[in-house]
């Protein structure tokens, strides 16, 4: 897995960085799915391919995000963290 960080322009236009959309080609459609804080971006070309595993983590996050709100989380480095995310 791979993480990158950008941001929201004022227009409300978001620039995925370089190194994540290597194989994204010009034109290409893209799904965003919103749920409450998340947001998950797809190739429209590969959503019906793995609506089911991306369901899913969106799910996961989602109870992830429910535990952090009632305060049963822990702290970790960011070393074990992304070898946790790898497990999803």
């Amino acid at each position: 897995m791979d993480i990158a960080i950008t941001h929201m322009s004022s227009k409300g236009q978001v620039v995925i960085p370089a190194e994540m959309r290597e194989d994204i080609p010009e034109g290409e459609k893209l799904i965003l799915i919103k749920n409450k804080d998340q947001l998950i971006m797809k190739k429209a070309s590969k959503f019906e391919k793995n609506l089911k595993e991306d369901l899913e983590f969106a799910r996961r996050t989602e109870e992830a995000w429910k535990k952090y709100d009632r305060g049963q989380f822990t702290t970790s480095s960011a070393e074990d963290f992304l070898e946790e995310l790898k497990k999803w």
